[in-house]
Parts: C-alpha cells; structure tokens; sequence
C-alpha cells in the first residue's frame, strides 16, 4: 500500500482530506503520524509556492523517503478588501487570533458593502510531491460572498461566514460530504488524484 504524508497538523484538515481521498489504495498520514516534526518557513507569494515549499521541505526528511507528500496551502480571497486575506488567511489579525475573531473583523470591514461586493472566494493550491523529484500542483476554489453574519456549525476557519449564493448557506451550515463535493479542498484534492 502507498503511502501519502500530508504536510499539516490540523485534524479538522485530516478528516477532510481522508473522505475526499476515501476508497483509494493508500494509506494516509499527518505529519505527526508519520513523526515528522519540522519547522516550514512559508514565505512564498502564492497559494501555490507555499505549497510546493512545504512539500518539498518535507519530501526530503528521511521519514518520508519512498512516500508522496502532499501539502496544501488554502485561504480566503475577499474582492473588496483587494483579496485580502489570500495567503495570510491562517496568520490574519495574528496567529493565535481565533476565527471567531477574524471571522467578526472581516465583516465589519464590509459594513455597508452591498451584496454584489462582498464577492469571495476560497482558494486551495495542492503540490504533490513524488519521491523521484518531480512536483507536480492543482488549483480547486468555491465562489460565493461574505455573509453578513456568522452562520452554521459544520467546518472550520472562515466557513461561517463563506456564503454561497446557490446554497442559500454557508460552508459552515452544510453536511461535511455536501461540503467536500463542492469545497476548494475537495476540486483541488479531486485533481491531484487523478497523478497520484
């Protein structure tokens, strides 16, 4: 059986990704089972070369050898605060920020702001990286607007506040697999699939 390293520690993350990728021939692991343990400098200036830089980064320890390592970087885009907070999604505000903190920030800057500009986007860049070297990425996003407040239970980071106009609802007020058929993570993760 394969195995796969997925660069992140975030169980939330684990979970979703292990439905997504449900059914395939390989085993799935976090950093921490695989016992890696390692310090990732993300100063890329896309989803997509923070990627690459934790995958590779971790590709390249010894627990790794012989594995794929796949490592996502993901976030928010809101058109009206000029993509904001794109990269910076996790460290918005501060790091030990909690969303419900960012969550409430982001709509305040939108006090005002009519429907038809509170467009947004999630954003997930994969980098799949093979023990032969090569690296390959994929791109999945989801559409949809900033609510105008906090919404729904399901999911984590900014879903509570992610609406999708189709839906009538936020990502936090959909059932995980509803979720997971339509999420960034999900159209990114479905991609990188078809080269693992």
């Amino acid at each position: 059986m394969k195995k796969i390293i997925f660069a992140t520690g975030n169980e939330d993350k684990m979970k979703e990704i292990r439905m997504i990728l449900a059914g395939e021939d390989y085993e799935i692991l976090s950093m921490k089972q695989a016992g890696i343990d390692i310090d990732i400098v993300e100063d890329g200036k896309t989803f997509e070369e923070n990627a690459i830089i934790k995958a590779t980064a971790i590709s390249k320890v010894k627990e790794a050898e012989g594995c794929i390592v796949l490592a996502d970087d993901s976030g928010l885009e809101v058109d009206y605060l000029n993509k904001e907070p794109g990269i910076y999604s996790a460290r918005y505000e501060g790091v030990d920020t909690p969303y419900e903190i960012k969550n409430r920030i982001i709509i305040e800057r939108l006090n005002g702001v009519p429907d038809e500009q509170r467009t947004a986007r999630f954003v997930c860049a994969i980098a799949a990286a093979f023990p032969d070297g090569r690296v390959e990425t994929r791109r999945g996003t989801i559409e949809g607007r900033i609510a105008y407040e906090p919404a729904g239970d399901n999911g984590f980071g900014y879903d509570p506040i992610f609406y999708v106009p189709e839906l009538g609802k936020t990502t936090a007020e959909i059932p995980p697999e509803e979720k997971n058929n339509l999420s960034h993570r999900g159209n990114a993760l479905r991609a990188i699939k078809e080269i693992i």
